[in-house]
Order: structure tokens, then sequence, then C-alpha cells
């Protein structure tokens, strides 16, 4: 019996002690957990040049496109900012073109690029790319959007190189060997460059540009 009842206090002990750790890695964490945005929000700068997500602005949108609109923002909790004077500052208001997000121009957000579109095409070829807006900038609604851009990529190819090979050793297919158009390039090589019709053809849609990476991608 005596056994047992230590058993049982045991397993008490081990149980509160595990309650107490719980509740001390919980405090520890309240502690020295502080907001993801505090780390993009400078300290004790101007509450006017404060990016975005430093700062709640109730944004409306029936203002004129294109046209100057002021707005009264709050700094969020934790952030530390200033007016002209160096004094703390927590409600302040700020200037900005009446514009969404996605009427930016290309200078003020990011878009992923792709690989997996053909820029030597025609019709040039489109793709759907995920943008967003760069930190410091202000805009109407969401600052991600998608875009339709041109595909515009190069694996590293020049065209000078493409143009001179096909000049000089076009009649063996080493164009469209370098371009990576290996069966295109085994048809000049055995036909000695389709008798020499298709080496000044070659010449031709590689100096206009026509003929262009076999991957798809821009000279550069």
């Amino acid at each position: 019996v005596i056994g047992w009842v230590g058993v049982m206090a045991l397993w008490k002990f081990l149980e509160w002690a595990l309650i107490l750790w719980q509740l001390l890695d919980v405090q520890r964490g309240a502690i020295t957990t502080e907001p993801s945005y505090l780390a993009d929000c400078p300290s004790a700068g101007r509450c006017v040049k404060l990016p975005p997500v430093c700062m709640n602005c109730p944004l409306y949108w029936n203002c004129t496109y294109g046209k100057d609109v002021s707005f009264n923002c709050t700094v969020k909790p934790g952030v530390q900012c200033t007016d002209e004077n160096k004094m703390e500052q927590k409600t302040f208001q700020i200037t900005m073109i009446c514009r969404f997000c996605w009427q930016l121009p290309p200078t003020e957000y990011r878009c992923k690029e792709t690989t997996k579109c053909k820029t030597v095409q025609c019709p040039r070829e489109y793709f759907i790319s995920n943008c967003t807006t760069l930190e410091h900038v202000h805009c109407l609604g969401n600052r991600t959007f998608q875009k339709k851009m041109y595909c515009n990529w190069t694996g590293g190819y020049k065209w000078s190189t493409a143009l001179a090979l096909s000049i000089t050793l076009g009649g063996f297919g080493a164009d469209r060997f370098y371009l990576g158009q290996w069966k295109e390039g085994l048809g000049k090589l055995f036909s000695f460059g389709g008798l020499g019709i298709w080496t000044l053809i070659d010449v031709l849609l590689i100096g206009i540009g026509y003929v262009g990476p076999a991957d798809g991608s821009l000279y550069i």
C-alpha cells in the first residue's frame, strides 16, 4: 500500500511540474515574442516615411484617380516614430496618389519571372505573373496582384555568336547546334547546309531574330 501511495504521489508531482513548465514557457514566449512587422519598421524615424506595413490607414476608394489624396493614419503597436520636430507621434497624415496597386508603374512592384514560356514567337507569348508592391509604396487595394506580362527571359545565348556561326560554319549546322536545335543541326550537317540554300536562309532568319534558342529564351 505504501509503495502504491508513493507512486501516486510521484505521478502527481510530475503532473504539476509539467503544468508549471508549460506556464513558464507561455510567459517566456509572451515576453520575447514581438510582432513580425516590427522588423520592417525603422525606429525613431519620420512617421510619414514608414512603410505601409507599420501603420493602420483607413483608405477610402472614392478619390479621383491620379490625384493626390490624404489619409489619417496611426502607427501599429510597438512602432516608434516622430514628426518633423523629432517629437514622438502616434497619429499623422500621409499623402499619396489615388490609384490601386495594380495600376502602379512597373518600377514600384516586383513580379515573378518564368522560364516556362517562349519569348521568340510570333505573336509574342504572355504569362500570368504574381506581383507584389514594393515595401515603401502606398496604394489602394491588395498589395499582391496578378499581371499579364510578356514572356521575357534569357538562357545566355548571344545573338552575335549565333550569327557569326551561321555565316562561317552554317553549312555544318554549327549555328543550330549552338542554339540547341540538334535535329536541324544534323539535317544541315548531312545535307551540307541544304546545298547552301538552307545556310543562306538561316543567316537571314538569325540576322532578323526570327530563329532563336530552342529553349524559347531571348538572346543577350
